[in-house]
């Protein structure tokens, strides 16, 4: 079965979480893809029928085990890569939410991530983390009335 998110004829819309906890946020580092060993923030593709939210927290609870509740939109972000010929082999544009942690402490539940860690905000500096990741978790963090540490 092929993949209908490679060479799309359009964007698909996808969520991330910037879930916050205790003056940290939680990033996930992918295990396969395009930025294999990068760590982003955790989400994915909203399915038909879905509101944002709900696919933010099921997306979530998928991939972590962690419940949370989106707060806010913290910033948006669009995935885009093209083969050699040139052509969009992926395309995805995200909208990344502040969000508040309820229960779990997260583990990697699917073969996309091989890691999850709670770090404070300046710790992102020290990771190689996709583009804007650090701009978002700051907003997320302003809009959680959060002391980023």
């Amino acid at each position: 079965m092929t993949d209908p998110r490679m060479y799309p004829d359009r964007p698909y819309l996808a969520v991330s979480a910037a879930i916050i906890r205790d003056g940290r946020v939680l990033v996930a580092r992918r295990a396969k893809g395009a930025s294999t060993g990068v760590f982003t923030l955790p989400g994915g593709v909203v399915e038909a029928g879905e509101t944002l939210h709900q696919a933010l927290t099921r997306e979530i609870a998928e991939e972590t085990g962690i419940a949370i509740e989106p707060v806010a939109v913290a910033g948006q972000r669009e995935f885009i890569t093209r083969d050699e010929a040139g052509r969009v082999s992926r395309h995805f544009v995200i909208l990344c939410f502040a969000c508040r942690w309820i229960a779990g402490e997260g583990v990697p539940l699917l073969e996309e991530l091989s890691e999850l860690r709670w770090v404070r905000p300046a710790e992102l500096a020290g990771l190689e983390t996709t583009e804007g990741l650090a701009a978002i978790v700051d907003v997320a963090f302003r809009l959680m009335g959060a002391d980023p540490g």
